[in-house]
């Protein structure tokens, strides 16, 4: 499923007009993402938690060569599913 498939679901199941359905669907996201960038957790009742996670930096491999590598520390964004996805999705 694309975000345009979600977004002609939307227009269809609320009677809106898809370019409508669009700025909602596309502002929803604007702000999941906005807030995630400033570390907070998203959380969607009956859906899932979306949390921004710090990887630890680490030693790596560059297999063409064998040499050691650092791998510097990083932010993820980590996505825990709720109860209800959970026993839809099993």
């Amino acid at each position: 499923m694309t975000k345009k498939d979600i977004i002609i679901k939307v227009a269809d199941d609320t009677g809106m007009k898809q370019i409508d359905a669009k700025k909602v669907v596309q502002k929803t996201f604007d702000y999941i993402i906005a807030s995630l960038a400033k570390g907070e957790t998203v959380e969607l009742r009956n859906f899932g938690i979306f949390k921004v996670k710090s990887r630890k930096g680490r030693m790596g491999r560059n297999p063409r060569t064998g040499e050691n590598v650092p791998i510097p520390e990083k932010k993820v964004v980590n996505f825990k599913p709720g109860l209800v996805m959970k026993k839809k999705v099993k």
